[in-house]
């Protein structure tokens, strides 16, 4: 109860449509939680229905030009999906997307996807791989095959797997100013809510898996209350710490941001110190936000039934695509708890795949991450400019990711063999 009125008076609450910010009911046994977490894992996913003829995949092809990736899929009936892969991460592991994932892909029925995504796991031992390094590659895959679906029926990539139900996509403005003074911080962040408009921002706390270490020492203290005094009480405020502390500094950083009335707190302690995320979350009133890192199922089904998150947050590219991402915010929903999905770079593809993923979420956050937009890749967009204006950002609702890239950029791409 401390937890849902301290958010009630941070976010507005009724923003999250009324859901009790509990998790499992600690009074319930944790048979029962659990029983209800697996009831929603068991759910399909994709929309198989709207497809009564089998789709067989003829290729997947990871497309290179300079350091940007594309994945091109086509069917056995000359259908074409594409999608822009996550090209920070994709630089280092194309490798494996050609050689152990790509491969498993060829010859499957596309309607089968669901399964798809949880046996390309099991190929070629693939979960010895498991983090980004195999989720990135299946996610790119992933979301070219949702492109060549969502082109076939003429619906855009949520209708495929949820029902689109939020179009404008409030968003908050991210930064990461660590390595300079709170003053000097303050300036960039004022620069960068500005240009977007945003109502919300998240800021950088700690020296990010620096085991307590400010970067520089003093940031932090002096930071959190100029924030609060620079943007005003009607500011929604997110602060991420990316792991830079253990329990009890994360506690006691955690106390200055419930005094500044700041509105969650993002990764207190190193992403895979689970019992000792939950110790925080057991003694802040703060929402404890996290699961930008993580890779498993099993353990956001643990996080969540323990009560050692309020705030689910999946990377779509990290976690492996739409299907997984959704049977975490399916979770967290089964719980009252809010989505509010990580977006790990700037650019077309990180922004596009968030905005189709939490147009389908009945648990999204009121706010969602926005890192600025660069045009590096040429695309046309009917229905929406893709841009931030006055902090809100529009799902484009064509056909599959609804963008169209320009066929002249594709063309100077090319297949990578290994």
């Amino acid at each position: 109860m401390k937890r849902r009125n301290f958010f009630k008076s941070t976010v507005g609450f009724g923003a999250l449509g009324m859901m009790p910010l509990n998790g499992c009911n600690p009074d319930a046994s944790k048979n029962d939680c659990y029983f209800r977490l697996d009831t929603e894992l068991a759910k399909p996913v994709f929309k198989k229905m709207l497809f009564p003829e089998p789709v067989v995949i003829e290729s997947v092809e990871l497309l290179r030009y300079r350091d940007n990736f594309l994945c091109r899929v086509r069917s056995k009936e000359g259908a074409e999906g594409f999608s822009v892969s996550n090209n920070m991460q994709m630089i280092s592991l194309y490798p494996i997307q050609v050689n152990r994932v790509q491969p498993f892909f060829i010859g499957k029925d596309a309607r089968n996807l669901d399964q798809l995504i949880d046996d390309v796991y099991v190929y070629q031992s693939n979960y010895k791989l498991q983090n980004l390094a195999l989720w990135v590659p299946v996610a790119t895959i992933e979301f070219a095959i949702l492109d060549l679906m969502g082109r076939l029926t003429g619906k855009p990539l949520g209708e495929l797997f949820g029902k689109v139900q939020n179009r404008q996509i409030a968003v908050y403005q991210a930064n990461n100013y660590r390595g300079r003074t709170a003053a000097e911080s303050i300036e960039r962040i004022k620069q960068n809510v500005a240009e977007t408009g945003a109502k919300a921002l998240k800021f950088k706390v700690g020296g990010r898996m620096r085991n307590n270490a400010d970067d520089p020492p003093g940031r932090t203290e002096a930071l959190i209350p100029l924030v609060r005094q620079t943007f005003g009480p009607e500011m929604t405020l997110y602060a991420d710490s990316n792991g830079s502390y253990t329990v009890d500094e994360a506690i006691r950083i955690g106390k200055i941001l419930e005094k500044y009335q700041i509105n969650f707190y993002e990764e207190p302690v190193p992403f895979d110190w689970y019992e000792e995320t939950k110790a925080v979350a057991d003694a802040l009133e703060i929402p404890i936000a996290g699961g930008e890192q993580e890779p498993s199922l099993r353990n956001f089904r643990w996080l969540i039934g323990n009560n050692a998150l309020q705030i689910v947050q999946p990377d779509v590219f990290y976690f492996g695509g739409m299907i997984r991402s959704t049977r975490v915010a399916r979770m967290a929903q089964a719980t009252g708890l809010t989505c509010t999905p990580h977006i790990s770079g700037s650019g077309l593809g990180y922004l596009l795949y968030m905005l189709h993923f939490v147009s389908t979420l009945s648990n999204a956050g009121p706010y969602h991450e926005f890192k600025g937009f660069n045009t590096e890749i040429p695309f046309e967009c009917d229905s929406s400019a893709l841009q931030s204006e006055g902090g809100v950002v529009t799902v484009p609702s064509g056909p599959g990711l609804g963008i169209k890239l320009d066929p002249d950029f594709v063309k100077k791409h090319r297949p990578i063999k290994v």
